[in-house]
């Protein structure tokens, strides 16, 4: 078996995000959340084929039955190569992207065979901080107004010194009630909670402190894959409301199901992640047009090292929107 060589592999991951970003970045602000996706979709698949790995999609588009391609347990790649898991989201947040709306992003993750949970497609609580803390500072048991008071303390802060990042869903509102008598500041998402996680890394420049909520679990893992590289803690706990989502799990393998995962829990092993900016966000810029030229940005991350590097890539473009 050949070897997981992430640092080569690096900048083949970066171009897969990119030829999501470029091909769903015509379709900003065009109202069509579809065709944007199947655009990103359609791109990386093409893309991740022309890197010499064996790689098993084991976070992507859904089922076999219900997506076409990049399905969970898909292969990809040029199969003569190492073995490697991948994790993807060819377009996070569609409807950011249709509506030009901040934080769309193209995600993707890589690490050798088994390094990543294969989560099912359920609901995952989650919460998140960034680098520099003791282990534990905020644990699941702790409810939302203690989890910012102990943040609090630990940055040496008040608690209204605390910004709480929260997808804006009517189930997040008595999370959100609490969250208000701490006197916390609330920064709500409408979709992307991928990026919402990853905000929590890097305090400095989005000014989020920490991540709150419950939203898919698969993008529990890629955004665990994204803190594994940048430092920070992160635990999930995968939320159940009916048989057929436990019927999910155990299809996945997960027998324990009130357990609660930590970042090493969902990624196991060094993993890559590189992800590039669709509409203007705090992580990355967006896709800049100029007559001829689309320019991204993206982030590309090796847990190995713990390096962040920024590319800028200015692709010539001939192509509407009308004429794909």
């Amino acid at each position: 078996m050949k070897d997981f060589n992430d640092r080569m592999l690096s900048l083949g991951l970066a171009r897969v995000s990119e030829a999501a970003a470029l091909a769903s970045g015509l379709w900003i602000g065009r109202g069509d959340e579809k065709a944007a996706d199947q655009a990103a979709v359609t791109a990386m698949r093409t893309q991740l084929n022309k890197l010499d790995i064996a790689g098993t999609v084991v976070i992507g588009e859904g089922e076999r039955d219900e997506a076409p391609m990049l399905y969970i347990g898909e292969e990809v790649g040029t199969q003569n190569g190492p073995e490697v898991d991948i994790a993807l989201d060819p377009l996070e947040g569609t409807t950011l992207t249709a509506k030009d709306m901040p934080n769309a992003l193209t995600v993707i993750a890589m690490g050798p065979r088994g390094s990543l949970l294969h989560a099912p497609d359920v609901y995952m609580e989650k919460l998140a901080i960034g680098p520099g803390y003791r282990p534990g500072v905020v644990t699941m048991d702790m409810s939302p107004a203690e989890r910012v008071s102990a943040l609090a303390a630990a940055k040496g802060a008040s608690t209204h010194d605390i910004t709480v990042c929260v997808l804006e869903r009517p189930r997040h509102e008595d999370l959100i009630e609490e969250l208000r008598t701490t006197d916390c500041a609330i920064r709500l998402i409408t979709d992307g909670d991928v990026a919402g996680v990853i905000h929590t890394a890097d305090s400095d420049r989005t000014g989020i402190d920490m991540y709150m909520g419950s939203g898919g679990a698969p993008e529990g893992v890629l955004a665990a894959a994204a803190l594994k590289c940048m430092g920070g803690q992160m635990f999930g706990k995968l939320l159940f409301r009916n048989d057929d989502e436990r019927a999910r799990a155990d299809k996945a393998g997960i027998k324990n199901l009130d357990r609660v995962y930590t970042r090493d829990d969902l990624v196991m092993d060094d993993v890559i992640f590189a992800a590039t900016g669709v509409t203007d966000g705090s992580i990355v810029p967006g896709i800049k047009r100029e007559p001829g030229y689309l320019t991204t940005e993206t982030i590309l991350m090796r847990s190995k090292t713990g390096s962040v590097r920024r590319m800028s890539y200015r692709n010539p473009i001939e192509r509407s929107p009308k004429g794909l």
